[in-house]
């Protein structure tokens, strides 16, 4: 089997790289810098998912493709970068994937299209959309591009992650470090319900999604766990060793000052420690139903969070992060 894979050099990415390898597949990345992994069966292009001759040339034969790019993170990042990546790329890449007679579509889409989910719902596939900020927005417009797309005829599935975690994930790393050094003030109350999912569940997940999903479809692939960020935070800190965070700041504040820091810091061209998108995580909930990823597609995430993080803090830990 011959899978081209966007977004390879992400955290994701690196992982189902890795896996698609280990399973015999051959595996064309394309990222814009490095390549994902050295490996043999892999062959990198570097490229832009904006270049449809590109694009259309090296998708020739593919029986997959894998669309994890995003533009995503920086607050530096201007509004039009994250339109023309998250969404017009989007179109490109399907455009040229359909162009070239590839088989099936894998469009990772992102919770963050939900918004915020309200207290005692867990989000299916069908709840409400109501992203809240320019990543997710864009996004979203992507996620409706790839549908339309299978609405054309094109195989295209569609995957929203739950709270992806696991070994290499930078992201995760950030709130890990402020829990293993003792410096994590929680904001708000920390009830908010988060689902989150061992990247080796995810890349499971994929799999079987490209084997018995169907052309059209959403599915939620999360943890089992809703958990709470109090629970989350506690968790990382038994794993490092340390005690849970107990220090809490009232919200309201705490937006105030993410909200002010974002805009004072953006007039200096650099990222505010603390700004809107990363409280995201802290106060709006977005836990996944993943029954219907279960019922279709045979989906048993194995590993519990407790155990994840234990497995992840020990890679940091080998790996000198911390």
């Amino acid at each position: 089997m011959k899978a081209f894979l966007t977004g390879a050099s992400g955290f994701i990415g690196r992982h189902l790289a890795r896996e698609l390898l280990r399973r015999c597949w051959t595996v064309t990345a394309l990222s814009r810098r490095r390549p994902p992994v050295e490996a043999p069966g892999l062959r990198h292009v570097r490229g832009d998912i904006a270049d449809r001759t590109l694009l259309e040339k090296e998708l020739q034969g593919a029986d997959a493709l894998f669309h994890l790019a995003s533009s995503l993170g920086s607050a530096l990042i201007p509004r039009a970068e994250f339109f023309r990546v998250n969404a017009h790329g989007t179109r490109t890449v399907l455009e040229a994937a359909a162009a070239a007679g590839v088989k099936i579509v894998i469009h990772f889409s992102t919770a963050g299209v939900l918004g915020h989910v309200r207290k005692g719902d867990i989000a299916d596939e069908d709840y409400p959309l109501r992203p809240r900020d320019i990543y997710d927005r864009s996004k979203l417009e992507g996620e409706m591009i790839a549908l339309e797309y299978a609405r054309m005829g094109l195989d295209v599935r569609v995957i929203r992650p739950g709270w992806v975690y696991g070994p290499e994930d930078r992201r995760t790393f950030k709130l890990v470090r402020a829990v293993a050094r003792g410096r994590l003030i929680l904001p708000g109350s920390g009830r908010t319900l988060q689902t989150p999912v061992h990247v080796s569940d995810l890349t499971d997940g994929t799999f079987l999604c490209h084997e018995f999903g169907r052309r059209g479809e959403i599915y939620h692939l999360a943890g089992e766990e809703a958990l709470s960020v109090r629970d989350m935070t506690a968790a990382i800190a038994r794993a490092a060793g340390r005690k849970p965070p107990r220090l809490r700041l009232p919200l309201l504040p705490v937006k105030i000052g993410a909200w002010l820091m974002g805009g004072a810091f953006r007039l200096f061209k650099r990222e505010a420690p603390i700004n809107m998108s990363r409280l995201a995580f802290f106060i709006h909930p977005k836990p996944l139903d993943s029954r219907k990823a279960t019922l279709e597609l045979g989906y048993r995430p194995k590993v519990k969070f407790e155990e994840g993080m234990r497995r992840t803090v020990r890679w940091y830990r080998d790996e000198g992060w911390l």
